[in-house]
């Protein structure tokens, strides 16, 4: 049986030339292709120097670099460098959009707007500033396919309370891609800020920040074939200006005095500090890499993965499939739980196939109370995904039915 390291794309990423591998995790983190690798080890071999510091050859080389990363990075979602600033991760962009914009625009009574599909990086930062400020959370529903009501979200706003409608494009465990561009229309036309949770839509889906609207859109590199530590938030230019400063310190200044201290222009106002140099440059190598497969191509490979995935584990005896029964309504994942065992126990026996797949609640733990469960096995996917991939978890969960299934 071919494996993934087997498949025409598979060949671009080392770590899957591993014997017997199968790699069904990328929801959690994306493999990396040898054009990031390489990217990553060039510049710290060969281009390594601080930014906007230095002017000798080398750090203006590493200037240089680190611009035409971020320029890619922002042409690939269709952003603009100045409106594209440069985190650690998508956690610390939303949480720079609650502290720096939200105790000015968020106060007493009003509201902010959540579904329940939420990952904990895009509750927690808000439930602390409702708790700051005294604003509530209002949750919109998921219904037993996954999707929620945009009459629900006309119900929250039409009372004018609400400052902010912050949502998942993509759901990690459902799968489910909600209607971000009527979602962020029906939340300006009342009033409301929207962000957008891009982590699981940005590497697999055409996104188009300017033509979704958002007032945010945050997604991080390490899911979308990138390196970890970098992460990505767009904002209007005029909320941005208007935003203070997340972290203070050098490089985010534009004068400072014993008495009082000035703010750098955008993007660098809200960059602090040493960015990750290597990695916007290795980030930007990945968005080529996926921009010359062609986005489109990537979406089309990953939903006839997963429409092949929703099929084939259908048929194991036992199985709930949380989320879409449509794949074209999904993102490239497919949540489970079996009857005969828990999500732990699956896990760990698909471990002993090298079968890579998460299990738990997946920073989900609202979802998982309104599901009715306390964890899922998730298999994720990717463009080297192959349906011999599928085969293989297919095959693997008949093991676990044959280990658990009589007891």
């Amino acid at each position: 049986m071919a494996t993934a390291s087997q498949t025409a794309l598979a060949v671009d990423f080392p770590i899957l030339g591993q014997e017997g591998l199968v790699y069904l995790d990328s929801a959690a983190t994306s493999q990396k292709p040898r054009v990031v690798l390489d990217a990553l080890e060039d510049f710290l071999a060969h281009h390594n120097a601080n930014v906007h510091r230095g002017v000798y050859p080398l750090a203006i080389d590493a200037d240089t670099r680190f611009s035409a990363g971020r320029a890619q990075i922002a042409a690939f979602v269709g952003a603009e460098p100045a409106e594209t600033i440069i985190t650690k991760n998508a956690t610390e962009a939303i949480n720079l959009v609650r502290y720096s914009w939200g105790p000015g625009n968020v106060g007493a009574g009003d509201a902010i707007v959540l579904t329940e599909a939420e990952h904990h990086s895009n509750i927690v930062p808000w439930q602390q500033l409702c708790s700051q400020v005294g604003a509530e959370l209002r949750w919109l529903e998921v219904d037993d396919e996954g999707m929620i009501s945009l009459d629900q979200l006309d119900e929250f706003l039409a009372d004018g309370r609400v400052k902010m409608v912050a949502v998942t494009h993509c759901s990690n465990v459902l799968g489910t891609i909600n209607p971000v561009e009527e979602i962020v229309a029906r939340a300006r036309a009342a009033g409301a800020a929207s962000l957008i949770d891009g982590s699981q839509a940005a590497p697999h889906m055409p996104v188009n920040v300017n033509a979704i609207g958002a007032d945010f859109y945050v997604w991080t590199g390490h899911k979308a074939y990138g390196p970890t530590g970098i992460g990505l938030l767009h904002g209007r230019r005029e909320l941005l200006e208007a935003m203070p400063p997340f972290l203070t310190g050098g490089d985010m200044i534009k004068t400072v005095s014993f008495d009082e201290t000035t703010f750098n222009e955008l993007p660098f106002k809200f960059e602090a500090g040493t960015p990750p140099i290597a990695e916007v440059v290795a980030l930007g190598a990945a968005v080529e890499f996926i921009t010359e497969l062609g986005i489109e191509r990537v979406r089309a490979h990953e939903e006839a993965i997963t429409a092949y995935a929703l099929a084939s584990l259908k048929a194991v005896p036992g199985i709930t499939i949380q989320g879409p029964s449509l794949a074209e309504q999904r993102g490239g994942l497919v949540s489970f739980t079996l009857d005969c065992a828990h999500p732990h126990d699956v896990a760990e026996i698909l471990g002993r196939d090298q079968v890579c797949v998460r299990a738990g609640h997946h920073c989900t733990q609202p979802l998982m109370k309104k599901l009715g469960v306390g964890a899922t096995t998730r298999a994720s996917f990717a463009v080297h995904t192959s349906t011999d991939d599928i085969d293989a978890l297919v095959g693997s969960l008949g093991r676990v039915i044959d280990i658990f299934g009589d007891r």
